[in-house]
């Protein structure tokens, strides 16, 4: 069984995934490692690298809002910190700017989990058909919708956001990367039954 360990920075975006990826991966086994924001992830990584040991394939995922800094410079940080002598090389992946563009980009999850009527339809006007663009997505949708709050909307959303729609593009590349490396994962799975 393909595992997936992902490793977030705070409690918003597990309580996410928590909701999202068993919907996306069935069949997966998975765990959400929660850190207490951007430096505590950043810090523990170089040790959860080097002391994971597992026989099992495992897809190794971070995920880390941008708020703001360069995307490609992050990146290439977060990828000198999970650098290991396993050479596992984890899908890394920047939230652009935040976990709310994310929500921001289906506004029919949003209205479902929340009961405010006509949100949907607000998906149509131009900051909505790009919420990645937004500086402050987390403020946006606290005014759509004000019984927000962070953990309980991210919790909600996780069990309805689109797979195929959203109009984040950070959401869509979360999206595909993880299809990408689970299908890379997978036929190394199905050789080794073999044997």
């Amino acid at each position: 069984m393909t595992s997936i360990v992902l490793f977030v920075e705070e409690p918003s975006m597990k309580a996410l995934l928590d909701g999202l990826i068993p919907r996306l991966v069935p069949d997966a086994s998975f765990q959400v490692i929660q850190h207490e924001g951007k430096a505590d992830l950043e810090r523990s990584l170089p040790r959860k690298f080097r002391a994971w040991n597992s026989s099992s394939p495992v897809l190794f995922v971070v995920l880390r809002d941008r708020d703001g800094a360069d995307c490609k410079a992050l990146k290439r940080r977060l990828e000198r910190l999970c650098k290991n002598e396993h050479g596992r090389q984890p899908l890394i992946r920047i939230v652009c700017n935040e976990l709310e563009s994310w929500l921001l980009g289906d506004l029919s999850a949003m209205e479902d989990a929340y009961g405010v009527r006509g949100l949907a339809a607000r998906q149509r006007q131009k900051k909505y058909r790009d919420p990645d663009r937004l500086t402050n997505a987390a403020q946006e949708l606290q005014e759509l919708v004000p019984a927000y709050t962070k953990v309980k909307g991210a919790r909600l959303a996780g069990t309805r956001l689109s797979v195929s729609g959203n109009t984040s593009k950070s959401y869509q590349v979360f999206l595909s990367g993880l299809t990408r490396r689970l299908a890379d994962i997978r036929p190394t799975e199905s050789n080794q039954g073999g044997l």
